[in-house]
């Protein structure tokens, strides 16, 4: 009987076609995608049902994201490990290296850098009505 009529798992058949390769650990990278808040739609839904606001203001997202680098600073001000700020265009790799020269510890965190992606974002503007100077929120993307 040929191998190919029998039935096969999801694994099975991926393991034929997909391989993973891992070079190091020596990295993560963090990135976040949310689809939903990809949307200005999924934008207002989180800031008024799940965080409880009337509205939706790119002024509420500023302390979700101080909040979340203060986090990882604090994380390597406690540890001492270094806390390196890349310059544009600053080869990444070539910071690991200068840094894994001078590592002596056998185990730990190496350094936690910060890069700057530029990407499009929901933004807020304060804007006034011009007949009744009341203020209202127009949003961007």
């Amino acid at each position: 009987m040929d191998d190919r009529s029998l039935p096969q798992t999801v694994a099975e058949v991926i393991s034929k076609h997909v391989t993973l390769e891992l070079e190091c650990i020596d990295r993560m990278y963090l990135n976040v995608y949310m689809p939903r808040l990809q949307h200005e739609r999924g934008v207002a839904s989180f800031f008024r049902f799940h965080r409880g606001h009337v509205f939706a203001s790119s002024a509420l997202m500023a302390p979700i994201s101080r909040s979340f680098v203060g986090s990882i600073e604090a994380f390597a001000e406690k540890s001492g490990v270094p806390l390196i700020r890349f310059a544009k265009n600053q080869r990444k790799d070539d910071v690991a290296a200068e840094h894994l020269a001078r590592f002596t510890a056998e185990e730990r965190v190496l350094f936690v850098g910060k890069a700057q992606e530029k990407t499009p974002v929901f933004r807020t503007q304060r804007r006034r009505n011009p007949r009744s100077g009341q203020s209202y929120v127009t949003r961007r993307l």
